[in-house]
Parts: structure tokens; sequence; C-alpha cells
């Protein structure tokens, strides 16, 4: 298995556990658990983010295309022709939301980024198939 074979099971992975806390957290959103599950909902998040900024750098490293932080990750995979302007949008405001998880003792705050996590999870799984599909 090759390093970017490794990189998107790892991905699909964290994906996969992201989309078990949102639901998790849905069952449980008018109980007293909810908080736990949103916050884990939110952790995974940030693990996620990780994996699949550093997917898309690996990959574009293999084609020869160097980018050294996920903003400049995402211009580049755009760049490619891999992602819409719309879906750039949004994984911009990821960034944005990935950076103020450190606040999310802010219940406010916290509400707020985990409201886009639905969005971002579909997002994230379109470009993990468009990696799975570069390396068949």
């Amino acid at each position: 298995m090759d390093r970017l074979e490794k990189l998107t099971k790892d991905f699909r992975s964290s994906l996969e556990r992201l989309g078990e806390a949102l639901h998790r957290a849905e069952i449980y959103r008018t109980t007293g658990e909810y908080s736990f599950y949103r916050d884990s909902a939110i952790q995974r998040f940030e693990f996620t983010f990780e994996i699949f900024w550093k997917s898309l750098k690996y990959f574009l490293d293999k084609e020869g295309i160097i980018c050294r932080s996920p903003r400049s990750c995402i211009r580049e995979f755009f760049t490619a022709g891999y992602l819409s302007e719309d879906e750039v949008r949004v994984l911009f405001q990821m960034i944005e939301d990935r950076n103020l998880t450190v606040h999310t003792y802010i219940e406010e705050l916290a509400e707020e980024i985990f409201s886009h996590l639905t969005l971002y999870e579909k997002i994230l799984q379109d470009i993990l198939k468009k990696l799975e599909h570069t390396i068949q």
C-alpha cells in the first residue's frame, strides 16, 4: 500500500467516525447528553480536517504541485479542476471553523460550528471519492 492509499484509508476512517458522532449528537439532541456528543463530533471534525488536508497535500505533491497550508492546497486542488468555486468557499469556511474549535467552550460558537458539520462531511466525502478514484 503506498502512502496515498494509506492516507485515503485513514481519511475514510475518520469521516466514518465523524458521521457516527454527528448521528449520535442528533439522536441525543433533546437530552442532557447532547453537549457531550456535539463536542465529540467537533473533536472528530478536527482530526478529520487534518487528515483531509494532508491527503490533499500528498496527492498534489505526487502531481508535482507544492502546497504548504490547507488554504493553498485547496486552491491548488481547485486549479487542478477537482473543485467548484462553491466548494472552495465552503472549504475556506471550514478552515475558519477549524481554527475556532479551540474556543468551543463558548456554547454559541460550539453550536455554530456543529451546525456546519453535516455540510462539511458531505463535501469531504465527495473529495475522498475523487482521491480514491485517482488511486484506482
